[in-house]
């Protein structure tokens, strides 16, 4: 939705939709109004127009003030007893079918859209660029031809020479009329009616093509101090389509701070839109592969345009090294060099991902998506049930870490990484929480490796679940501390257990059962010998094992259930606690938190 600050009319025909339209007004907060058909003379000052009533007197009422799709505002109509919400006018661009499944969920009615890509699950082209932020352009005819072409069944190329989280989402949901292609070279022309690329460059295409562009590229910019900026700008862009590169995907230019006040560069600036500006010590790390003598007298570091590029590009590739321009007789000499952000590349990566508790249904979406897509899961071992590695795909390599030093984890990984390809390093857990991932990352910083981590469920999370428990009382529990005993690994001398047992926190103590005297012995320093705990055991495997007793038995419980590895400790008054009432929910205290 565009106009008017997402503002949105709710027009109500009779009394009977009224308790629909009060419903409605309620969940979509102050942006939306109430009123009686007078009100449609204001057509165009919302940016969606909800109809309670006939589907005739809604279509009479918009007719005289229909412009076009890329104008109109959503029109949503709603029969008076609240069974249909039928989408009727700019249902892509002004946003009418995403509005319709919103407000029918709101209702429990069922959502009516006739837009045949919404409804073969197919993508919408018309909007693909706004939704993920990229500038859209075609050629070889309309743009209404090619999406006809793509949404009738016609032989689709997508073309994806960089990756994002938007990209893997094209591979994973296109249709099978759509074959995917990472380099516009190998795609063989003749076998297909349509080229859809994301992409920063540059193709001459023999059949018609939809290119949506990313803006991936960065801008680096020197020059002579009070630089005459006339002329640059399209010298630069003449440059950049020479060397096959879409203007378009320029994210931002960068520089030195001792030249960002120069002409030059705040033109510049206006022109792509955004300026970064980085002092000698940012830059005087990055290796460029034209150092100059001269930039270093007057900057200190070796050239302004390549550093200030990569630096950008967070350590990206330059496509275009530094380019020397002089326009006018010299008074207006400069250096440019682009790079590409290192992110979007597609070459090896690694995902460290948090598998959970245990239960597969239990690690995250993108987890899962994760494990879907990798070419390899090296998973640790006996800490991760094997049950989540069977959502591999066919073909991907499954390996446990479990009987692996470091660095054959790491030549393993590293093997594919170098060859382009996807890993995923599976943790049990969150990774982030006892998960010897510190060690791994030094490697990969080390190598100059692209990584991520996507957080997990973490087994205290998963006790507190199968306990039916708040970790946390009003008024008397406001703590949860996550720790361990001293075993292998050295507890700092701070963080012993007895010294955090004064808090009198909830504690969820992990790798411990093996030391459980020791742990009894200091907790009962400070907590009372009745303090309630909880030996979990497996939490939601299927051979999950649960103790509840008191903390004088902790000890006892760990050992006469022959209980050591993947075993967490719970301590504290909040297990099984049904005392104490929050405030969230009181009559006086209103909507903000709720």
């Amino acid at each position: 939705m565009r106009n008017s600050e997402n503002k949105i009319a709710i027009i109500v025909t009779s009394e009977k939709g009224m308790s629909i339209a009060l419903i409605i007004q309620r969940e979509l907060g102050l942006n939306a109004q109430i009123f009686d058909l007078s009100k449609i003379s204001d057509f165009n000052n919302y940016s969606a127009i909800i109809f309670i009533g006939a589907m005739g007197i809604c279509v009479r009422s918009i007719v005289p003030y229909i412009k076009d799709k890329y104008t109109d505002p959503a029109v949503i109509n709603i029969d008076s007893t609240g069974k249909y919400v039928i989408s009727v006018l700019s249902g892509h661009i002004g946003g009418a079918n995403a509005l319709t499944k919103d407000i029918a969920a709101i209702l429990g009615a069922e959502p009516v859209i006739t837009t045949q890509s919404d409804n073969a699950n197919m993508w919408a082209l018309d909007i693909l660029g706004d939704k993920f932020n990229w500038v859209t352009s075609v050629k070889g005819g309309s743009f209404n031809e090619c999406i006809a072409t793509y949404v009738n069944g016609g032989r689709i190329a997508l073309l994806l020479n960089v990756k994002s989280n938007a990209t893997a989402w094209m591979e994973r949901t296109k249709g099978s009329n759509v074959e995917v292609f990472y380099n516009f070279a190998d795609i063989p022309c003749k076998r297909f009616n349509l080229i859809i690329a994301v992409t920063p460059y540059l193709y001459v295409s023999e059949i018609p093509m939809i290119t949506y562009v990313p803006k991936v590229l960065y801008l680096g910019v020197g020059c002579r101090k009070n630089c005459n900026p006339i002329g640059i700008f399209d010298y630069i862009i003449e440059t950049l389509k020479r060397n096959e590169i879409n203007p378009l995907a320029i994210a931002s230019v960068s520089t030195i701070d001792i030249k960002k006040d120069e002409p030059l560069v705040k033109e510049l600036g206006i022109k792509f839109n955004s300026v970064n500006v980085f002092s000698a010590d940012d830059l005087k790390d990055i290796s460029v592969p034209n150092p100059s003598e001269k930039a270093f007298e007057v900057t200190g570091i070796y050239g302004v345009a390549e550093s200030a590029a990569i630096k950008s590009a967070y350590g990206g590739r330059l496509l275009v090294e530094k380019q020397k321009g002089s326009i006018s007789g010299g008074e207006n000499n400069f250096t440019f060099a682009v790079a590409i952000n290192s992110a979007v590349e597609r070459r090896g990566y690694i995902e460290i991902v948090g598998a959970g508790p245990g239960d597969p249904e239990l690690v995250s979406v993108r987890g899962k998506r994760m494990l879907e897509e990798a070419d390899l899961i090296l998973y640790a071992g006996s800490l991760v049930p094997k049950e989540l590695t069977y959502y591999a795909k066919p073909g991907a390599v499954v390996r446990s870490s479990a009987s692996m030093d470091l660095q054959e984890q790491f030549t393993l990984m590293k093997e594919f990484y170098d060859k382009g390809l996807f890993i995923v390093r599976l943790h049990t857990g969150d990774p982030c929480i006892y998960g010897a991932i510190q060690e791994q990352m030094a490697f990969f910083d080390k190598y100059n490796m692209s990584y991520h981590i996507t957080p997990g469920i973490s087994s205290f999370l998963a006790a507190a679940a199968e306990l039916q428990s708040q970790f946390t009382i009003p008024e008397k529990v406001q703590t949860i501390i996550l720790t361990r005993g001293g075993g292998r690994t050295l507890m700092p001398k701070k963080e012993k257990l007895s010294l955090l047992a004064r808090s009198q926190s909830t504690m969820c103590i992990f790798l411990s059962a093996g030391i459980v005297d020791e742990v009894q012995k200091d907790l009962l320093e400070h907590y009372a010998p009745t303090t309630p705990v909880a030996v979990c055991y497996h939490l939601t495997w299927k051979d999950q094992k649960i103790f509840r007793g008191e903390l004088q038995n902790l000890a006892s419980i760990v050992k006469d259930n022959n209980l050591t590895l993947t075993t967490m400790i719970v301590v504290g008054d909040a297990i099984d606690n049904r005392k104490g009432l929050s405030r969230l929910y009181a009559h006086e205290f209103k909507h903000l938190f709720r």
